[in-house]
């Protein structure tokens, strides 16, 4: 039954993460405890009350402390006119209240399937997230401010923004225009020594009188850039690599397209570190060659050493893992979502 309601819910559509499904589990079980739902509405209202008589205290330029405040970290509310406004300061913990109880309710059903639990709180809290008075020019104070002072050219000029995004089919993070290859970031000389459909391998120019016989291949995830290493001198790892005197290689992924629409991870752990691994042989006379995994990098280069110890291959030296993930067993709220329908994990 709740499966169907759920296809219903989704118009019908493959409700793939089980988003639906999950919200129903919670439905269906929140009226099994009465005495949970009537507590839960009491609090609520006990809050907004405080919040009331707090807020016309201040209003009328008494003291008063507040019902809730942001957690530690919560950078949302940082303005001054959060606190020292009793309207601002009443919209947020307005908003700080309901979030809470609200986090609150989903987490209290109880004899719900913990990969249901998972989801309705994640979901839930993204949920509340958006509607943070933060997101709106006109619950925010920072904003309003800004709109006045500029005579709306800052709305002006985000429209702009937007409708370029639009153009261009993607969100963009930062000014393009301000970034140029081997200019301001990816700076450290190099050039293209081999390359196959998956990638491009880059050999990196000394910077010592000397160098270490034994190369170093760094695996970036296929997600960012070659230069996610490299964004600038004063704080690019492959240069200060290069300058302890390391003979460097790093992987470039390509943007996959339609023609690379079969390939699987084992063809980028064969067409990737492993072909890399024969073109600096190639191109250095070395058979012993250090790695670095970055990131999802990383877990391919675990995959690699998996592979080549079963087959007794010892071409790989001592390899270094930034921030990569090896092990999927414990992946985090994350874990749950479905693939083909089937758990992740």
């Amino acid at each position: 039954r709740h499966q169907g309601l759920a296809t219903g819910l989704t118009g019908g559509a493959d409700d793939r993460l089980g988003i639906a499904q999950a919200q129903l589990d919670r439905f269906a079980r929140m009226p099994i405890d009465p005495a949970a739902v009537a507590e839960l509405s009491i609090n609520t209202t006990s809050d907004y009350m405080k919040l009331w008589q707090s807020s016309w205290m201040s209003m009328c330029g008494g003291e008063a402390q507040p019902v809730v405040t942001p957690a530690k970290g919560d950078g949302r509310f940082k303005d001054e006119e959060w606190q020292s406004s009793f309207v601002f300061d009443y919209i947020k913990q307005s908003y700080l209240i309901t979030s809470r109880h609200v986090q609150d309710a989903v987490a209290g059903v109880r004899e719900m399937p913990e990969e249901s639990k998972k989801k309705v709180a994640f979901f839930t809290r993204q949920y509340l997230d958006a509607l943070a008075p933060s997101n709106f020019a006109l619950t925010n104070p920072q904003v309003l401010r800004e709109t006045l002072a500029s005579g709306g050219q800052n709305l002006v000029k985000g429209l702009d923004n937007l409708l370029g995004d639009i153009e261009k089919g993607g969100i963009s993070m930062t000014d393009e225009k301000a970034f140029k290859l081997g200019k301001n970031v990816a700076t450290t000389p190099g050039k293209v020594v081999f390359q196959n459909d998956l990638m491009q391998l880059i050999q990196y120019a000394p910077s010592t009188g000397e160098v270490s016989r034994t190369p170093l291949i760094i695996i970036p995830p296929w997600i960012n850039k070659y230069y996610i290493l490299d964004l600038r001198e004063k704080n690019s790892f492959i240069k200060w690599a290069v300058d302890q005197g390391h003979t460097v290689f790093v992987i470039s992924w390509v943007n996959p397209d339609a023609r690379l629409a079969a390939k699987g991870f084992d063809d980028y752990m064969l067409e990737g570190p492993l072909a890399a691994l024969d073109a600096v042989e190639k191109a250095t006379g070395e058979k012993k060659v250090n790695f670095i995994g970055y990131c999802l990098g990383g877990t391919l280069l675990g995959c690699m050493l998996a592979w080549l110890a079963a087959r007794g291959d010892e071409r790989a030296r001592p390899a270094t893992f930034f921030v990569a993930l090896l092990g999927f067993s414990q992946p985090g709220e994350l874990g749950w979502a479905r693939c083909g329908g089937q758990p992740a994990g």
